[in-house]
């Protein structure tokens, strides 16, 4: 993004330093995968509390993620009539009163409450992705600003690494000693004693979000017009944008689209199924790698309650497959994602994207298929490599399809961003197909057609007509 300036704020730019608001924008990317990634977590938990089916589970991802397609374009306009700063504390309280809503939710064991708080929640996220993003990417030289953006998505992959790991431990930790207490009591009465757990995150989480609104408020960033750029963007071919009047007239540019769409689908799909297709495995007995790696996770996380004052909450590897066991995997799929990024950022500036993009795609392809063909645990690991496969794919992805836009970058880059309602919609026809298709191995060929069409992309889609 380039930003007009004079000569002489331009001189003076390279004494300035914004490692202050680089570290608020990381913790707020760490917010982001947190609270999104923990989906993966509650989407399990609300089907057992609210006694739903697969597919009225899937509305879980389908409230949270249909807030980017409906509120990208007036989070444009929110920020272009209040800025950046302010755009950024109004987030977090659309998000603190989205985490509020789970406590009646909670009481009430209102399905519907608890949706809209999702919706809250995603629509508070929307507004701060739209503010943040752009702030990062001028945050300092522009020859710096890849670097800069591979930092704060590190910080995404590890909240949505540890955020499953904590929720599975919240909201699955207790839930065997709850049964085993709760036995001769009426199953109201005791999915209402599980329901309770998840008040306490939540509200922890709206008390964590209204402080960070605070600082936000208080402190002084620099304002996003006042950031100078150190680099034009370069001209478009003329001959390119010849008889062009919009973004969509670029055929990359739409199936693009179509590509964010499948991949942000996808990557959701496979982390929030994941512990209900645990569940439908019916493992009895864990390899000792798995107990193993659950045993000292479980440890490392306890050690952490400890230090804020919960009380140790052990998991159980002696009885095969559980919701918190499902947990753990989850977070090992976010972790793949998140070193996948890590290990990503020399292969991309070393090897040539478009041919990793491939691999990705077709490797990603035959690990589901592999899995759904496999049973039992083996089947799991199939899915959980899969974030590794994803890893690279959005900053593939995303450059291919803005390129040669020239003029209508800007306007290709929204769609782009509205695409990500992927993520509400591919999960809710892996739910209906899970409910009334033929079960969740049925449901998991959604996510191998999604990585056919990646391929596609990868091969053929990208090329600039």
């Amino acid at each position: 993004m380039a930003i007009p300036v004079s000569s002489a704020a331009t001189a003076a730019a390279p004494t300035r330093s914004y490692a202050g608001p680089m570290v608020l924008m990381t913790t707020l990317f760490f917010l982001f995968g947190a609270v999104t990634n923990f989906n993966g977590v509650l989407m399990p938990y609300l089907k057992d509390v609210c006694q739903l089916t697969d597919l009225q589970s899937s509305l879980i991802p389908f409230a949270f993620f249909a807030a980017y397609f409906l509120m990208s374009l007036p989070a444009g306009f929110v920020l272009s009539r209040i800025g950046y700063q302010r755009g950024i504390v109004l987030g977090l309280l659309v998000m603190a009163a989205g985490a509020l809503l789970f406590v009646p939710a909670a009481e009430a064991r209102t399905f519907g409450l608890f949706l809209a708080g999702l919706s809250l929640l995603g629509a508070g996220i929307t507004l701060l992705q739209v503010a943040a993003n752009p702030y990062v990417s001028v945050l300092g030289p522009a020859r710096q600003a890849a670097s800069r953006i591979s930092i704060v998505g590190v910080a995404n992959g590890l909240g949505g690494t540890l955020s499953p790991l904590v929720g599975g431990l919240l909201l699955f930790g207790s839930t065997a000693l709850l049964q085993k207490q709760l036995a001769n009591l009426p199953v109201a009465e005791r999915l209402n004693q599980e329901a309770a757990l998840v008040k306490s995150p939540y509200i922890g989480l709206s008390i964590f979000l209204a402080a960070l609104a605070a600082l936000f408020f208080f402190v002084r960033l620099p304002k996003l017009e006042s950031i100078p750029a150190d680099e034009e963007a370069g001209a478009a071919d003329a001959a390119l944008l010849q008889g062009r009047r919009s973004a969509l007239d670029f055929r990359h540019l739409v199936l693009g689209v179509g590509a964010i769409f499948f991949y942000v689908g996808v990557e959701v799909g496979l982390g929030d199924f994941l512990i209900r297709y645990g569940q439908a495995q019916q493992i009895s007995q864990l390899s000792p790698f798995t107990q193993s790696l659950v045993q000292a996770l479980n440890a490392v996380t306890n050690y952490g309650l400890l230090l804020i004052g919960q009380s140790p909450l052990p998991v159980d590897t002696s009885n095969g497959f559980t919701p918190a066991i499902g947990a753990v995997l989850v977070a090992s799929y976010w972790f793949g994602l998140m070193l996948g990024r890590i290990v990503g950022i020399p292969l991309l500036r070393s090897l040539p994207d478009r041919p990793l993009l491939v691999g990705v795609c077709a490797a990603g392809a035959a690990l589901v298929l592999g899995s759904i063909v496999l049973h039992g645990e083996a089947a799991l690991w199939l899915i959980v490599l899969c974030g590794l496969c994803n890893s690279i794919m959005w900053p593939v992805i995303f450059p291919l399809a803005i390129k040669g836009l020239g003029p209508f970058t800007k306007q290709g880059s929204s769609y782009l961003i509205m695409a990500i309602v992927g993520g509400a919609l591919v999960p809710l026809l892996m739910g209906w197909l899970a409910t009334h298709g033929g079960g969740l191995r049925v449901a998991f060929l959604v996510p191998a057609l999604c990585y056919v069409y990646l391929l596609y992309y990868a091969l053929s889609g990208y090329r600039v007509r």
